[in-house]
């Protein structure tokens, strides 16, 4: 057995399947996976303080332990904020700046579990839609503080954030926190990606471009585990079919890239020690 990471999926346990979901996963030959936690307000309800941050991190960290005992590899959980927040505080009445402030409170309750080792990383980002200037600056901050945090605990950071194949202005805030540009992660990336390591959403089109890139890549579903909403964004059984699909065109050296190599560098994760 090889190897199949999935870099990006949610599981709720509150509302969806919970663990029950990496059935499918399993049964097509996924062996590990990075749970990112859903946002804040859809497990927990609205968050004022870093109570209701731990509320929900503490959901993700239970339902990926109970994944993990599913899986011939194992799950870890990625911890954060999700950048949507901002849009639902200044809705409440949040001026920018108080919004960033909490928003900052919850990475920095993500990171005390990353230190602990309970999270493997952490994730933030910035709106990928129209928003006010406010907005938008107050954004940043909160993701350049997701970097600080990053490289304090010495861990990657996945991004949600408007689509591109070039992140010029991030790598360099990354690089001024002290963050590795290869320890940023794209999530949702089409393809290879600059300023970034991208986490390949599971379109043929995006996967193989990243396969001829050469380039470090990982792979993912965005699986959202709703269940008015299911296969949302991808099923749970699409990153390790395109597994199969891509090595059957040849491709076997790109996905011990995506599955072993890259994972390890990003991470420091050993896939292929924590199968079986």
């Amino acid at each position: 057995m090889q190897p199949i990471l999935d870099d990006h999926l949610h599981l709720d346990p509150v509302n969806g399947q919970g663990a029950e979901a990496v059935t499918d996963f399993v049964n097509v030959g996924g062996t590990h996976l990075l749970v990112l936690n859903k946002p804040s307000w859809e497990l927990v309800g609205e968050v004022d303080g870093e109570t209701g941050f731990r509320e929900a991190f503490e959901l993700t960290i239970d339902v990926t332990e109970r994944a993990s005992e599913r899986l011939p590899g194992r799950a870890w959980p990625v911890l954060g904020v999700h950048p949507a927040l901002v849009s639902r505080l200044t809705n409440r009445g949040f001026e920018p700046a108080a919004a960033c402030d909490l928003m900052r409170t919850g990475l920095d309750v993500a990171g005390e579990y990353v230190a602990s080792g309970a999270a493997l990383a952490i994730k933030s980002g910035r709106p990928h839609y129209d928003v006010s200037p406010e907005v938008w600056e107050a954004s940043n901050a909160v993701m350049r503080h997701a970097f600080a945090v990053g490289a304090r605990c010495d861990c990657a950071v996945q991004l949600h954030t408007e689509s591109g194949d070039a992140f010029p202005e991030i790598e360099r805030w990354a690089s001024e926190a002290g963050l590795p540009a290869e320890r940023v992660v794209k999530h949702y990336a089409e393809g290879p990606t600059d300023g970034a390591t991208p986490s390949v959403i599971g379109r043929k089109e995006a996967l193989e471009a990243a396969a001829e890139s050469g380039e470090p890549f990982l792979m993912e579903t965005d699986f959202i585990d709703d269940p008015d909403r299911p296969g949302m964004v991808l099923g749970p059984k699409t990153v390790p079919r395109r597994v199969t699909w891509l090595r059957e065109a040849g491709y076997d050296d790109a996905m011990r890239r995506a599955h072993v190599e890259t994972p390890a560098a990003v991470y420091g994760i050993d896939t292929e020690a924590t199968l079986g």
